[in-house]
C-alpha cells in the first residue's frame, strides 16, 4: 500500500517505490513485492510510462479524499487527504495505464455520506470507470457489501475485488466492541458477511484475497479517533481457513464446495492470473502446510528493541498453524 506516511510516502514516485521495494526485499529476499503509486496530481502519464518500465511497480491506488459525515470517521481511510477529489481529472492517467496494462486498485468508498453506505454509494463509478476504460484492469479493494460484490460481478473479466480475512470474521456489532477491529471499511451486517464468505469460494474468478493487513502501534489504535487497520498478515491464511471453516458449521456455506482448488484459487492463483505473475505454472513453486498444532494467536507482538508493540486480529482465537515447503 502507497499510503505510507512520510518520510517513506505517500508513494507518488516510482524513484520512492523502488527504494521501499528494495527496502522489503532485504528484510523478505523470498517475498515478489508488488509496488503500487499513490493517487496524486504528481501522477503524470510520464510516471504511468516510467512505472510500467520498472519492473517493479504493477499498479496504482486511488484514494477518494474527503471528510465523512460524522467527525468519527475524518477520513476515507489511512492518510486518504491527499487523495481525489475528482476522479475524471485522472482520465487521461487511467488512459496511460490501459496502454501500459498497469491496474487501477480502489478504495471503493464515497466520502461524505454515512460509512455503513459509502461503498454502495461508490459502486456507479466504478461502473463509470469501466465503460470508460473497458481495457483497464481493476481491482475494487477490500469488498466489504454484498453491493460491492454484485457490482464487480456486472463488469467485465478486467475487473475484480479482494476480499479481507478481517472482513469474514467481522460484522459492525463485533467490530465496534473492539478497537483493534477497526478498520475502513469498516464491516457490515452479517448478511454482507455471508455474501462475502460464499464469494471468497464461488469460484468465479472474480474474487480473491488481499490482505490490507495494517500494523498500527498499540497506541495509535487505542487513542480516541483510532487508527483504521487490522493487522492480520502472520496470521491471515488461518484466518481466511477458520473462517470458512466457521461459516460451514453454522449453515452458511456447503461443506461439498470446499477442496483444496477452491481455497488456493481464493489465496493465491487468482489473484496471480489477474495480476499476470508470469511464474505461475512454475513446478516447484513453495507451498504451504496447514496443520491444527493448537496455535493462538497471541495478544500483542513486540519488536525485538521493545519500541513497537502490534496488536493482532483475532488475538486469542485458535487457528491453524502454517508451515512454508519448499
Amino acid at each position: 500500500m502507497p499510503n505510507l506516511q512520510p518520510p517513506e510516502g505517500p508513494i507518488t514516485q516510482v524513484s520512492q517505490a523502488t527504494v521501499y521495494h528494495e527496502k522489503l526485499s532485504r528484510i523478505a529476499p523470498r517475498v515478489q513485492f508488488l509496488m503500487s503509486l499513490y493517487l496524486h496530481p504528481n501522477v503524470t502519464t510520464a510516471v504511468i510510462a516510467e512505472a510500467a518500465r520498472s519492473k517493479v511497480v504493477y499498479g496504482v491506488k486511488l484514494y477518494p479524499a474527503g471528510v465523512w459525515a460524522t467527525d468519527l470517521y475524518s477520513e476515507v481511510t489511512t492518510n486518504s487527504q491527499d487523495g481525489v477529489l475528482d476522479i475524471e481529472q485522472y482520465y487521461p492517467v487511467f488512459e496511460a495505464m490501459q496502454e501500459h496494462d498497469l491496474v487501477l486498485n480502489l478504495h471503493g468508498e464515497t466520502p461524505g455520506v454515512s460509512v455503513l453506505h459509502a461503498e454502495a454509494e461508490f459502486v456507479p463509478m466504478l461502473h463509470k470507470l469501466h465503460s470508460a476504460f473497458p481495457s483497464l484492469r481493476i481491482v475494487l479493494e477490500h469488498v466489504s457489501t454484498r453491493e460491492g460484490l454484485e457490482a464487480v460481478r456486472k463488469c467485465g473479466p478486467t475487473v475484480a475485488g479482494t476480499i479481507t480475512a478481517h472482513h469474514l470474521w467481522m460484522t459492525t456489532e463485533t467490530a465496534e466492541q473492539d478497537p483493534h477491529s477497526f478498520c475502513k471499511p469498516i464491516a457490515k451486517t452479517l448478511e454482507d458477511r455471508i455474501a462475502l464468505l460464499r464469494a471468497a469460494i464461488d469460484g468465479s474468478g472474480k474474487f480473491f484475497f488481499g490482505s490490507d493487513s495494517a500494523p498500527h502501534h498499540v497506541q495509535s489504535k487505542e487513542q480516541a479517533g483510532g487508527a483504521a487497520g487490522c493487522f492480520t498478515q502472520p496470521f491471515c491464511t488461518a484466518l481466511v481457513i477458520g473462517a470458512i471453516k466457521d461459516a460451514v458449521e453454522q449453515g452458511w456455506i456447503s461443506n461439498h464446495k470446499i477442496n483444496q482448488q477452491v481455497l488456493e484459487s481464493f489465496l493465491s492463483n487468482c489473484g496471480r492470473e489477474f495480476y499476470k505473475i508470469n511464474n505461475l505454472n512454475e513446478v516447484r513453486r513453495p507451498r504451504i502446510r496447514l496443520e491444527s498444532l493448537n496455535e493462538t494467536i497471541p495478544k500483542s507482538i513486540v519488536s525485538p528493541d521493545r519500541t513497537i508493540e502490534v496488536v493482532p486480529f483475532g488475538r486469542g482465537k485458535q487457528v491453524m498453524s502454517l508451515t512454508w515447503i519448499d
